[in-house]
């Protein structure tokens, strides 16, 4: 059985958009079993944790003596084994995969450069000059993105792996109101994220974090 490791507790702003959540979110997408093991923030950087992960961070899975990391990779590695998340035929495989690392590298760096400003910077000087820049580079990838979409329900047709990457990366924008600004996505956003997989994935991502929290000195 795979083993995802996530974290037990992470501040109230993370709490539902932690990186495991894409993995829980397609191992329920593939109905492929797992368990959840919770590593604590002081446990990131220990040696055992290191070896499977090397940058201390979340996701990671174990499944009989095999190590991965990166949400992405694992995510990929899930949709390869199941035809709910990719096509078999190679042309659609082909097309999932690359959604996929559009929804990593194309749209996630913007957004996430955005999150940096909006909610670790708030208020600094570099940040408040940064900001019209970045929600325009957001702006620009999302306006690209509901070109392609027009009026398709996913990406490629079918629901797949690239459209619950980009989901997820959508979501990552709810401390503003760009994806709003953009109908045909807000709705797209909308259609993957009622799933039942996802909320399932959602609501046991956050009990996981219930009674963890620090407490105070």
């Amino acid at each position: 059985m795979i083993t995802l490791y996530a974290y037990r507790w992470v501040p109230d702003f993370a709490q539902g958009h932690v990186r495991d959540l894409r993995v829980r979110w397609a191992l329920e997408e593939a109905a492929i079993p797992y368990e959840v093991r919770l590593i604590g923030l002081e446990e990131k950087t220990s040696p055992n944790y290191l070896a499977l992960q090397p940058f201390g961070q979340v996701p990671a899975i174990e499944e009989n003596g095999a190590k991965l990391f990166e949400s992405g990779a694992i995510v990929l590695d899930i949709a390869r084994r199941s035809q709910a998340l990719m096509p078999r035929d190679p042309g659609g495989r082909g097309r999932t995969e690359a959604w996929m690392f559009a929804a990593l590298n194309s749209v996630e760096p913007a957004v996430a450069s955005l999150g940096e400003i909006d909610i670790f910077a708030a208020g600094q000087a570099w940040a408040t000059q940064r900001h019209p820049a970045a929600v325009e580079a957001v702006n620009l990838k999302l306006g690209r993105l509901q070109d392609w979409l027009g009026d398709r329900d996913f990406l490629e047709g079918a629901f797949s792996a690239g459209d619950l990457l980009m989901a997820t990366v959508l979501r990552d924008l709810g401390h503003t109101d760009i994806v709003e600004q953009y109908p045909r996505l807000m709705a797209y956003r909308d259609r993957c994220i009622a799933r039942p997989a996802f909320k399932k994935a959602l609501a046991d991502q956050l009990q996981s974090f219930e009674g963890h929290a620090p407490v105070a000195a």
